[in-house]
């Protein structure tokens, strides 16, 4: 979301646009084998394998026909029971465009994992520079080693930020979470020197394959979709969307997957619009319409995006074009890199990254049952010892009051991953629990941030925490003056949609004042 800028196409995708124009025949036709426990190896049939517009299945002998490898990566559906040899994080699921011979067998693995998958979803990593990949290691992916191991994980956009050099630097630390990573490609994967939006994307493609795709376990079938388009000469350079040929594709997928399976989309741009008043749409509705008409028929459909460096849930009905029998949820994913790695650093020298809504910077996961139920969490990428601030929720309050004082002073809750009808409530000491009502305010805890960076006579970092805007998901409790003098432990608990009851506890200290003119 910060200013467009970016160099030329890096050579290896210039690379794979000349084979791309020069392959006389390329992955038009393949074979599929797979590869069963006792190491006996034949062709599959019936697996699916598509250039990003058309879908054919193999025949008996595990062979496929009728693609255009010329123009477009070629890539195959993974059915579920099935893996693919990877390298690093990067599953080996596509061919480049122009690729021929015998680069045109995908071989697959037997033995996925049933029961239940654990799934890492990371949002707008947005790395700049090595520091920042490096921040990203020691503090994002360390996290994450420590919450797995995860069967798939899902990369939704931003992978750098306008720095596709630093793509095989940051896969080298997802890789040590030992998981085959899908990625989507968001507005700072953009190669903008492109004429078209087709071609936006060759510094992807060369890294990552193709932008729109599937992907099937045995709990859930994911779709990935490219849903930046990017607009040459435009203001704004790229809006939300599909293009006709993504389309080709994605209805020709949904309408013969069963419809009995969880359906997880992937993509970067939110699908609700996020403009302001009189601005132009962030999202075009007539895509976002045709794409929920897509998916009416499937009744358990999952929404992840990033994109927007705040973290909120929301669910589509008529009024953004869906017409389910039940309002459809999109979770709108936090940021990796939090406030694009702002802030004071930390011992380590990680920056702060807290978003501009209070959410700590970090990632999500997404635990899928075998028959499709999912629960959803936030991971904060650093833990404190402080229990205000917790995997859940940060508490603030003020630390003095004065005994006797009007409450007009309140304990706030920022509960990472609270909804409109989210259950929080508060007490002091062994008082009994009090509903917490919820508020679209700043965080004061970021607010308090904002003030020492302004106060601060030298920077305290290489960039200022972000200024605090509204939040989604805070609630605020009146705080007791009417109590004894001395120390008061305030506790909340939120009951989380998914995680069950979640605990947070600060203090506040109440004191009586005594004027000069009273004093002996």
């Amino acid at each position: 979301m910060s200013p467009i800028h970016r160099r030329p196409l890096l050579p290896v995708a210039l690379v794979s646009l000349i084979l791309s124009a020069g392959a006389a025949s390329a992955c038009d036709a393949g074979r599929v084998v797979g590869t069963q426990v006792d190491g006996a190896s034949a062709g599959i049939a019936g697996v699916r394998v598509s250039d990003g517009r058309r879908i054919v299945e193999t025949g008996a002998d595990g062979r496929f026909e009728g693609l255009s490898g010329r123009d477009a990566p070629v890539f195959v559906i993974k059915p579920a029971g099935w893996t693919l040899p990877r390298e690093g994080a990067n599953p080996a699921f596509w061919r480049a465009a122009g690729s021929r011979g015998d680069a045109c067998t995908f071989t697959l693995q037997a033995g996925e994992a049933a029961g239940t998958l654990d799934v890492a979803v990371f949002a707008d990593p947005q790395t700049g520079t090595a520091d920042e990949v490096g921040y990203y290691d020691r503090a994002v992916v360390e996290a994450a080693r420590a919450v797995g191991p995860f069967g798939l994980g899902l990369m939704l956009g931003d992978v750098t930020n306008d720095e596709p050099a630093l793509y095989p630097l940051i896969d080298r630390a997802t890789a040590r979470l030992d998981t085959p990573w899908l990625h989507a490609p968001g507005n700072h994967d953009l190669d903008f020197d492109a004429t078209d939006d087709a071609g936006s994307t060759a510094s992807f493609r060369a890294a990552y394959g193709p932008e729109t795709y599937a992907w099937e376990t045995p709990q859930a079938n994911v779709l990935v979709l490219d849903n930046v388009i990017y607009q040459p000469g435009a203001r704004p350079a790229y809006v939300g969307g599909l293009r006709e040929d993504q389309f080709a594709f994605v209805e020709a997928y949904l309408a013969a997957v069963p419809v009995d399976r969880l359906l997880v989309v992937a993509a970067h741009v939110p699908w609700f619009d996020t403009a302001s008043a009189g601005a132009p749409e962030t999202m075009r509705s007539a895509d976002r319409a045709r794409l929920f008409a897509a998916l009416q028929r499937h009744p358990r459909v999952l929404l992840l995006t990033g994109h927007r460096h705040t973290q909120q849930h929301v669910w589509h009905d008529a009024a953004t074009g869906w017409h389910g029998e039940r309002p459809l949820h999109e979770y709108n994913v936090g940021a990796v890199s939090g406030a694009f790695w702002s802030g004071a650093p930390d011992a380590d020298g990680v920056p702060d990254a807290t978003m501009a809504d209070g959410t700590p910077n970090g990632f999500a996961t997404l635990h899928i049952e075998a028959d499709g139920a999912y629960r959803l969490a936030w991971h904060p990428a650093r833990t404190s010892d402080d229990p205000a601030t917790t995997q859940a929720m940060g508490l603030h309050a003020p630390r003095v009051l004065r005994q006797g004082a009007y409450p007009a002073w309140g304990v706030y809750a920022n509960v990472y991953m609270g909804q409109a009808d989210t259950r929080v409530e508060f007490r002091v000491g062994d008082g009994a629990w009090v509903p917490m009502r919820r508020v679209e305010r700043a965080d004061p805890r970021l607010l308090l941030e904002n003030a020492r960076d302004d106060l601060a006579d030298a920077l305290r970092g290489l960039d200022r925490s972000p200024e605090a805007t509204p939040s989604m998901h805070l609630w605020r409790g009146a705080l007791p003056t009417d109590r004894a003098v001395g120390e008061h432990v305030v506790e909340v608990r939120v009951f989380d949609a998914w995680q069950g009851e979640q605990r947070a506890r600060t203090t506040y200290r109440l004191d009586r004042f005594e004027s000069a003119g009273s004093r002996p």
